[in-house]
């Protein structure tokens, strides 16, 4: 794996390449990275797996067609060929008015910020495996749990360099560190499974492995002998492991380019009242030692702490370049890059800010609810809003947490269930997206 400087020259090699091959304009990325994991069961050795790979992407422009092309040679050779071939593609293919580089006037000029995401610890194979079975050990040791899925600790690396031809040129280096637990509770028919993880930037950051464990083993008792719930309107409590997600559904809807194809259930509320006033969500890409943090974006663009949502009031679009300008509006440095192609829109640290009341407040009044802990399958309609998924948790009595309930559905439409939306005060920030404790009343429940 190249370092970020060698990444970024290597990049700004292809660049060149290209420009001698006839492009008008080109960018190219390089993304590279390694990883090393360790998995233990049952107090064995079950896997130790090491990888490294490396990727220069192109994407070349002809007037307004363009091309895209990526190779794992990085060789002088591989790339003059690549390029040539880039550019051949491009003149094949038909124009797209708004295709093209982001705004020259719009790259982010001069130095980066620190956002402190590469950390120097390094744990070889052997210590790699202590932490999983720490893990593992001490989830194994809560009572009732009797067979175990196995403990990870895993570490990663990775290198993102963009190189654009009308001036832009970046690389930065972030780690991960990871932790987790999955164990079984009871027997037969009756088993239950839950899990516990962490990852971090820095392995300081993360908790004790053992204090993984204990949380995947204490959760997975918990779940044993569910009950089933009756049909019917009930408030519904979303335990933070799964709250982030009704964000996701959110921020989706809210990227330009389904904005333009007319696809999204947020169409026509810009700037509508969405959520009740107090909930605020925001997206902070140079947050120090975030999960999703990078000093730019993915077309070369400055990023910044942007609010999505203010005192309930949804906010613009997410746009890339293309989306923009289809929709006659300026890029907001949201640009996400994968293996080929154009850029995509996504979100980085992205959270819900925490309300005034605790968890046990915020269900006090609850006669009979649901907490939901787990959400299974993709009901989820992007263009109208409807909702509908699995669910299992626990049943919520006169404001305290019952038993545990399994096999039913919930459902709702998003625009809905948003305007019902309040939140807790227990925001904790281990997650790309972090959300409190979340209550939505008036969903529908599906069960006996």
């Amino acid at each position: 794996m190249l370092t970020p400087q060698q990444a970024q020259d290597r990049a700004a090699a292809l660049i060149d390449l290209a420009r001698r091959a006839g492009a008008d304009a080109a960018d190219a990325i390089y993304s590279g990275g390694s990883s090393q994991s360790v998995s233990v069961r049952l107090g064995d050795l079950e896997d130790v797996d090491r990888s490294e790979s490396e990727h220069l992407d192109l994407r070349v422009f002809a007037g307004r067609c363009s091309a895209s092309i990526g190779s794992s040679d990085l060789s002088d050779a591989a790339l003059g060929e690549l390029a040539e071939r880039a550019v051949a593609m491009a003149r094949a293919t038909p124009e797209d008015q708004y295709a093209g580089l982001a705004p020259e006037d719009r790259l982010l000029k001069g130095a980066f910020v620190d956002l402190d995401i590469a950390d120097q610890t390094e744990f070889s194979p052997q210590q790699l495996r202590t932490r999983a079975l720490a893990a593992e050990d001490a989830a194994r040791a809560v009572a009732g749990v009797t067979n175990s899925e196995g403990g990870h600790a895993s570490l990663a690396q990775r290198v993102f360099a963009l190189v654009t031809s009308h001036g832009f040129a970046g690389a930065y280096q972030g780690t991960m560190h990871g932790l987790s637990a999955t164990v079984v509770a009871g027997e037969g028919s009756g088993m239950q499974r839950d899990y516990a993880w962490r990852t971090a930037r820095h392995a300081g950051d993360l908790p004790d492995p053992a204090e993984i464990g204990s949380q995947a083993g204490e959760r997975t008792v918990r779940r044993l002998n569910p009950g089933r719930v009756s049909s019917g309107q009930a408030p519904l409590v979303f335990d933070p492991r799964v709250g982030g997600s009704l964000v996701g559904h959110l921020t989706g809807a809210m990227s330009g380019s389904a904005i333009a194809r007319r696809a999204s259930f947020l169409l026509d509320k810009g700037g509508a009242q969405l959520f009740a006033r107090g909930i605020e969500i925001v997206d902070d890409p140079l947050r120090s030692r975030g999960l999703s943090s990078r000093p730019f974006d993915g077309e070369g663009l400055p990023v910044q702490r942007t609010t999505l949502v203010a005192d309930g009031r949804l906010g613009g679009w997410l746009m890339d370049s293309a989306s923009a300008r289809q929709l006659g509006l300026q890029p907001t440095g949201h640009a996400v890059r994968g293996h080929g192609g154009s850029p995509g829109v996504g979100t980085t640290n992205l959270h819900l800010s925490a309300g005034s009341q605790s968890p046990a407040e915020l269900m006090a009044d609850i006669k009979d609810g649901i907490y939901v802990t787990e959400l299974i399958g993709h009901g989820v309609n992007g263009v109208t809003g409807d909702y509908s998924r699995g669910a299992s948790g626990y049943r919520i009595v006169n404001g305290e947490l019952a038993g545990p309930v399994a096999e039913f559905t919930v459902a709702g439409n998003l625009i809905a269930m948003f305007e019902q939306l309040s939140v807790a005060n227990d925001l904790e920030w281990y997650r790309s997206v972090n959300v409190p404790t979340i209550r939505i009343d008036g969903m529908t429940v599906a069960g006996d």
